[in-house]
């Protein structure tokens, strides 16, 4: 592409040689990996390097531009512009001749349930027979193509390429997460989205931006900068996030679960086997640009359990509905979607039950045990993988609100694990960590063995279990593995009748 065409509607500030409007180029990078012969290579500011340091070798490897923010003592032609993200994200929407203006796209944030929703929106549109693609903390998924993720919302030159291949492999609708530091940083700008979510709003990230104010502030600037034409659907049951009605110029749609006052609601909850069961209800007739969504209620049966997969579900209905999607195609979906690994995932349901959840926040642990709060069980087992370098008042929150809850719920037996035999350095419990953890157990003279490994953790805990037990793997990256170990223990024990479906469930695990 010409040069003129990339940097078109480009803010340049200034540059240090006469720039060619008519020079080809092949390629935009913004790492020295992805640098070839020709190439504009984008100097960023990150928060742990300067890209401006790799100026030097970007020209090595055959830079022939450099986008900077500073002008760098290296002998290659440079334009200066104030912002190299924004020029950035401008850049790639130029290169790749913004896609999305041509594929309908669902931005979905929310502190907890981004992943969730994501993937019961993309498995509604599935069974609509649409062509799909979800892009997210898990993967990037489109057609043939299946990217593991580094980034829950990708770095906007990288973010504008799939959505090129997507167009061009005729990808219909694109379900995406939207996380706030992708907000902040400008990974999700010029993406045209037609239909944004606020599912919920909770104190995490805090540290990474500074303050909850500031948090909120880029969290909510997907639905604050949405097109006049979009539909912006938010949680009537936040107050903050329903101050944004006031603030977008896009359709706003509310749902609550605790009234009748939003636009969308549900009633007549059962959550005692753990799979959801409700009646989602349009509370009246909702207007949208060319059709009408009729007051009405709709029966549903979730194949996914938790509390907060009625919640991911309410929105992913209401998503749907937005598409004029038939409300039969939308039941058959979320019955058959069993949700996404480690978002309390019903991993084993046989003579008794094993839930996987990556425990990651006090809201996310809330949710989790308010479902088992409501399910019906014998004994409830607990294992929880303590989380490792993440600070001494990350793991002091943490675990006491699991305090709270086994006050709550009397769990049969309580264990931990170090889980030493899995987890890498970044991730490795430090003894002030365990230390603390042990201390507010003790102070609340609560037992709990402590296993130096996942797999000595996983096996004994299973051994403790007998029949309508419940067993909940609770933890992050402590716990990513323990699925695995589960299949180990349960198939070589002769534990599973249905073998095939228990082995695929395991093997087709991220983790």
């Amino acid at each position: 592409m010409k040069l003129s065409k990339i940097f078109k509607n480009i803010n340049i500030v200034d540059a240090n040689f006469k720039i060619d409007e008519n020079k080809e180029v092949k390629r935009i990078a913004f790492h020295t990996d992805d640098v070839v012969e020709g190439a504009i290579f984008v100097a960023i500011k990150g928060y742990i390097t300067d890209g401006h340091k790799f100026i030097k070798k970007a020209k090595e490897l055959g830079a022939e531009i450099a986008v900077v923010e500073d002008f760098v003592d290296v002998d290659i032609n440079q334009i200066r512009v104030q912002n190299s993200r924004i020029a950035l994200a401008d850049m790639a929407t130029n290169f790749y001749e913004n896609p999305s203006k041509k594929i309908k796209v669902i931005g979905i944030t929310a502190t907890n349930g981004k992943t969730t929703t994501a993937f019961m929106v993309d498995s509604i549109l599935k069974e609509d027979k649409r062509n799909t693609a979800i892009i997210g903390t898990v993967l990037t998924r489109y057609a043939d193509v299946k990217i593991p993720s580094v980034l829950t919302t990708p770095e906007s030159l990288i973010l504008q390429s799939y959505l090129r291949d997507m167009l061009d492999k005729n990808i219909t609708d694109v379900t995406m997460e939207v996380s706030s530091s992708a907000q902040e940083l400008f990974r999700d700008k010029n993406i045209d989205f037609d239909i944004v979510t606020f599912n919920n709003l909770g104190r995490e990230h805090i540290d990474q931006h500074g303050s909850f104010e500031k948090y909120f502030h880029y969290k909510s600037r997907l639905i604050r900068y949405a097109k006049k034409d979009a539909i912006a659907i938010l949680n009537a049951d936040d107050e903050m996030i329903y101050s944004l009605k006031d603030k977008t110029k896009a359709k706003v749609l509310s749902f609550s679960l605790e009234n009748e006052n939003a636009d969308f609601g549900i009633s007549d909850l059962d959550l005692s086997t753990g799979k959801g069961k409700y009646t989602f209800n349009i509370n009246r007739d909702v207007e949208l640009k060319d059709f009408t969504i009729k007051k009405s209620s709709i029966s549903i049966e979730l194949g996914s359990v938790g509390y907060s997969s009625v919640m991911n579900s309410v929105v992913a209905i209401i998503v749907a509905l937005c598409l004029k999607i038939d409300s039969n195609v939308i039941k058959e979906a979320l019955k058959n979607f069993k949700g996404v690994e480690r978002r309390f995932e019903l991993i084993f349901d046989e003579d008794f039950k094993i839930l996987d959840d990556h425990f990651a926040n006090e809201k996310n642990i809330d949710a989790t045990m308010e479902t088992l709060e409501m399910m019906k069980y014998n004994d409830l087992n607990i294992l929880y993988a303590i989380r490792g370098n993440r600070g001494v008042e990350v793991n002091r929150e943490i675990t006491e609100r699991l305090v709270k809850w086994i006050k709550i719920l009397k769990p049969k037996n309580l264990s931990a694990t170090l889980s030493r035999d899995t987890v890498k350095k970044k991730d490795k419990v430090t003894e002030d960590e365990l230390n603390i953890f042990k201390s507010i157990l003790k102070e609340n003279n609560i037992d709990c063995k402590i296993y130096e490994t996942l797999e000595e953790g996983i096996n004994n805990s299973i051994d403790l279990l007998k029949s309508g037990d419940v067993l909940l793997l609770a933890g992050c990256q402590g716990m990513d593995k323990g699925a695995r170990f589960v299949k180990e223990k349960l198939l070589c024990e002769n534990k599973v009748r249905d073998i095939e479906g228990f082995s695929n469930r395991i093997d087709n695990r991220i983790c």
